[in-house]
């Protein structure tokens, strides 16, 4: 028995659940394509500042991508899950870049990832800003992964109208090797990002986005969809020329998204896939099968876990990503780039422990109930 907080100023006691069964791993996954967007591992013993360089534990943050590609996932690197903007620099996310896409290529994992403009240390024009995504793109292409050009804060103060935006992505496909992700980021992950494709208005934006696609169908592969609106991504995805994909980045409806429905589905590319890699695989697997009922009755109990991890300020979804890696048994502290291990209170990681446990996500629950005792202590609840 471990007493929690409740969020109300007392405590309540929780009884940690037996381990639960371990699925073997199978092969491929074949059905759907499924990324998860990996965070990274800091390095507890660094003297850093929130605002200074990250430094990265590289052993662990490469070996956590390991665990990955071993339940059949590819991984989204450098991503926002990474803390991109948010504690890791664009020096740190080449570095990150180089070294997974080297690990991906020595065991045949899946890779892609982020194109950004990040380097830009202030505002820009859209020439700058153009020159920053290619400077990107060529590290990305020459490291072997996959790109997905990433929604760019810069880009978002420089444009001034739709044009803007489909003359610097039209521009950046026509100098990708090989078909890219787009990925289109709504402001709950960052605020920065709001108006993107030239209006606030969706509908508007939608419609530059597809005239980006459909110009050049053949330099896309897919589209990652984060604005947590499961009909406007169904309608989205209904809208893609023949063979572009739609990657759901919608971490509160997946299971439905990911099974579809009689005209199509989306694959997935999601930062709750970090945590939940394993069930994620397993689900997958099911649904390779045929069998969507079954993915549903492992993935639909997901839900609460990862609607509480996502919750507005949405963009802290990192902290209850890491704080679970570490009661996992992934990474041997609770330490995050830019400390954003303060980033979330302790009635919400207790309430992640309590959900993370109920779905049996640890490998080994007596070393999380463990931990999680541990941190109780440091914020000076009794046992």
């Amino acid at each position: 028995m471990i007493r929690l907080p409740d969020g109300a100023g007392g405590v309540r006691e929780y009884l940690p659940r037996p381990a639960r069964a371990l699925v073997p791993v199978g092969g491929a996954l074949t059905s759907r394509t499924v990324f998860s967007a990996a965070h990274v591992v800091a390095d507890p013993y660094a003297d850093t500042t929130p605002d200074g360089p990250a430094a990265v534990d590289w052993d662990a943050t490469l070996a956590f991508r390991h665990h990955l590609w071993a339940q059949g996932l590819g991984v989204a690197e450098a991503m926002d899950t990474a803390q991109r903007g948010m504690g890791l620099d664009w020096a740190g996310a080449a570095e990150l870049i180089r070294r997974s896409a080297a690990e991906a290529k020595a065991v045949g994992g899946r890779i892609a990832c982020g194109v950004g403009t990040d380097q830009l240390a202030g505002p820009a024009d859209l020439m700058v800003v153009r020159k920053a995504y290619e400077e990107q793109l060529a590290l990305v292409e020459e490291s072997g992964a996959q790109p997905i050009l990433m929604a760019s804060r810069a880009l978002a103060a420089a444009a001034e109208s739709p044009d803007d935006y489909l003359d610097t992505y039209t521009h950046l496909l026509r100098q990708a090797g090989e078909p890219v992700i787009l990925h289109w980021l709504g402001p709950m992950f960052d605020p920065a990002l709001d108006g993107y494709w030239g209006s606030a208005d969706l509908d508007t934006a939608t419609d530059t986005f597809l005239e980006v696609i459909a110009a050049h169908p053949d330099k896309v592969d897919g589209i990652k969809v984060s604005l947590l609106d499961a009909q406007r991504e169904v309608d989205l995805r209904r809208r893609l020329p023949e063979g572009v994909r739609c990657y759901t980045g919608d971490d509160f409806h997946y299971p439905e998204l990911i099974a579809g429905d009689e005209q199509g589905f989306s694959h997935a590319l999601l930062g709750i896939f970090d945590p939940l890699g394993p069930l994620a695989a397993e689900a997958v697997r099911v649904l390779d099968t045929g069998d969507v009922k079954g993915f549903r009755a492992v993935m639909d109990p997901t839900v609460e876990l990862s609607r509480h991890l996502f919750q507005a300020p949405t963009r802290f979804y990192k902290t209850g990503v890491v704080f679970l890696a570490w009661l996992a048994g992934h990474q041997e502290h609770f330490t995050m780039v830019g400390g954003l291990q303060s980033a979330r209170s302790l009635p919400h990681l207790a309430r992640a422990y309590e959900l993370a446990d109920g779905l049996g996500l640890f490998p080994d629950p007596e070393l999380a109930e463990s931990r999680m005792r541990s941190l109780l202590t440091v914020y000076g609840v009794s046992r």
